[in-house]
């Protein structure tokens, strides 16, 4: 019985986990992407780590499209939605400024990451 249950969630699973992976990965190279022309100069380490983030992001986004699709959210918006509140958030605790953002600034923004949510249920 518990094994049915876990070949049944296990594309859902890898599309949730994938896809975080996917956002986190993208969050972290838009995060160093922001440094490279600090005092109007490259810094080549940050560009290196962004390489690596967008690269991260990406490989594990193409991996969660297959399992996205298995579950029945094939329309690419839908799929972008979610990767987009993922790295969103990820954006925001990564560079550490939203916890410099004021209570309603915060409030805003999960009404928005619940809105994306919201249209992720009802579209896909």
């Amino acid at each position: 019985m518990t094994t049915a249950i876990l070949d049944q969630a296990r594309p859902y699973l890898l599309a949730l986990g994938l896809t975080l992976l996917s956002g986190v990965g993208d969050a972290y190279g838009f995060v160093h992407a922001s440094r490279i022309w600090r005092l109007d100069t490259v810094r080549w380490d940050e560009l290196g780590r962004s390489a690596i983030g967008f690269g991260f992001g990406m490989s594990m986004q193409w991996l969660a499209i297959r399992y996205l699709q298995q579950v029945g959210v094939t329309v690419a918006e839908v799929q972008t939605v979610v990767w987009f509140a993922v790295t969103m958030i990820g954006i925001a605790l990564l560079s550490r400024s939203f916890l410099e953002w004021a209570a309603a600034d915060r409030i805003v923004a999960a009404v928005v990451v619940c809105g994306l949510g919201w249209l992720v249920v009802r579209t896909g």
